[in-house]
C-alpha cells in the first residue's frame, strides 16, 4: 500500500476493496504487484504488455488480477485458502467474502513488509487458510495455528456474535482482521526466529514456549490472567502462554505499522514539535524497516491518541486502548528485529518457493 489508493480514471480516493468506481463507476481491479487499481473491459486488462484477468472470485468480491499464464484462476490471496464452504452454502459464502476481503489486507501487509510468504501447495508448512463456518458445518471450528494452516470461524464475521464473545471474553479488540494478524504471528515465530541464539533471546523476552500449552490453557480460563499483567503484556490472552504472547505482541505490530502506512498515504501531519514534548512533528512513514522501533512507537503514541480522540468525537471507544509499557516495547524491538531483516532472510533460502506475484512487487 506504498500509494493512496486512486481510480485510474477520475482519480477519485477508492478502498481496497472496491469494485466499481464510486465516483465514475468504472470497473476497477487491484495489480497487486504496482499496488495500483486499474480499470478492465471483459475481465482483462494488459499491464506493461502482460496480460492479466479479473480474479475468478470476483463474483464474490475479489478486486484483485491474476497474471495470464498463472496456473489458477484465482489470485494469490484466494489460491491461500485450502479450504472453504460448499459451493451451495450460499450464505456461509457471504460470510467468506467479508473474511476474504480482510485476509487480502492481510497478504497485502505481509507483503509489503517483505516478509516471506511459502503457500501450503508449494511445500508443507507453506502458509494456507481453512476458512469454514460452525454455522453451516455442524462442528466446533476452533480459531488457531497448525503446521502453516490458519483455522477461522466465518461465523466471527457476523457483528452481534463477535462482539458477544468480546465482552464475554473481556477483550477490548476483537476483529477478523484481529484474528488473522494474531494467527499468522504463530506462522511467522517459526518462519523468523533462526538460529540457536536468536531462539536464546525469543526465549527470554517472550517465555519458553516448549512449556506445556494445555496445561497453559486450562489455567488461563480457570483462573485468568496473573495480577498486574499490564506490567509486562500487551493484553491478558497474551499472559496464556510465550506462543500466545508472541502472536500477540506481532499482531499489534501489524495493526500500528498498517494504521501508520494507511496514514501516512493520506498524508496525515501531526504537529507535535510546538508541544514541548517532542523536538519534531510526527510525519508517519509509509515503511519503518530503516527506522528504529523508539521511533515507530513514538509515532504511534501520538497518533493513536489523536485517533482516540476522532473516535471520542464520535461516541465511540478508542481505536486503540491498549497501553505499550515498557517491558512490551521490549517485545515490539525483537519483532521489529526479525521482521526487518526478514527481506534478506528470504533472499538467502535459495529453496523459498515465492508467488510470482510478490517476486515482481
Amino acid at each position: 500500500m506504498s500509494t493512496q489508493p486512486r481510480c485510474p480514471h477520475c482519480r477519485h480516493f477508492v478502498y481496497l476493496d472496491t469494485l466499481d468506481c464510486p465516483e465514475c463507476g468504472a470497473a476497477l481491479a487491484y495489480h497487486m504487484p504496482s499496488r495500483q487499481f486499474f480499470g478492465h473491459r471483459n475481465g482483462q486488462v494488459r499491464i506493461d504488455g502482460e496480460l492479466w484477468h479479473t480474479c475468478s472470485n470476483r463474483g464474490w468480491k475479489c478486486n484483485w488480477l491474476v497474471r495470464d499464464d498463472a496456473e489458477s484462476g484465482r489470485c494469490l490471496s484466494c489460491r491461500l485458502t485450502r479450504r472453504q464452504p460448499d459451493a451451495a452454502d450460499t450464505v456461509a459464502l457471504e460470510k467468506l467474502a467479508k473474511t476474504e476481503e480482510a485476509k487480502r489486507r492481510l497478504v497485502l501487509q505481509l507483503a509489503d513488509l517483505g516478509l516471506p510468504l511459502v503457500a501450503w501447495y508449494d511445500r508443507p508448512g507453506g502458509l494456507g487458510f481453512d476458512l469454514i463456518s460452525s454455522l453451516s458445518h455442524g462442528e466446533r471450528v476452533t480459531i488457531g495455528h497448525a503446521n502453516g494452516i490458519i483455522t477461522i470461524d466465518l461465523a466471527e464475521s457476523l457483528d452481534d456474535r463477535r462482539e458477544a464473545l468480546r465482552v464475554r471474553l473481556g477483550e477490548p479488540y476483537r476483529t477478523m482482521l484481529g484474528h488473522l494478524r494474531h494467527e499468522v504471528g504463530h506462522y511467522f515465530q517459526n518462519v523468523l526466529v533462526v538460529g540457536d541464539d536468536a531462539w536464546t533471546r525469543c526465549r527470554e523476552i517472550f517465555g519458553d514456549e516448549r512449556a506445556t500449552y494445555r496445561e497453559a490453557l486450562q489455567r488461563h480460563y480457570r483462573a485468568g490472567a496473573p495480577e498486574h499483567w499490564q506490567a509486562s503484556y500487551i493484553s491478558e490472552y497474551a499472559t496464556m502462554h510465550p506462543w500466545e504472547d508472541f502472536a500477540e505482541t506481532f499482531a499489534h505490530y501489524l495493526h500500528i505499522t498498517g494504521t501508520l502506512q494507511t496514514a501516512a498515504a493520506i498524508g496525515i501531519r501531526l504537529d507535535a514539535a510546538s508541544s514541548g514534548i517532542r523536538d519534531t512533528d510526527v510525519v508517519p512513514r509509509e515503511s519503518y524497516e530503516d527506522a528504529s522501533v523508539q521511533l515507530l512507537l513514538s509515532d504511534w503514541e501520538w497518533m493513536s491518541q489523536a485517533f482516540n480522540r476522532i473516535n471520542r468525537s464520535m461516541g465511540f471507544g478508542d481505536l486503540y486502548p491498549f497501553e505499550l509499557v515498557p517491558a512490551v516495547r521490549s517485545k515490539f524491538e525483537f519483532v521489529h528485529h526479525i521482521v526487518t531483516r526478514a527481506p534478506v532472510l528470504s533472499r538467502e533460502q535459495e529453496a523459498l518457493a515465492v508467488p510470482e506475484e510478490l517476486e515482481r512487487a
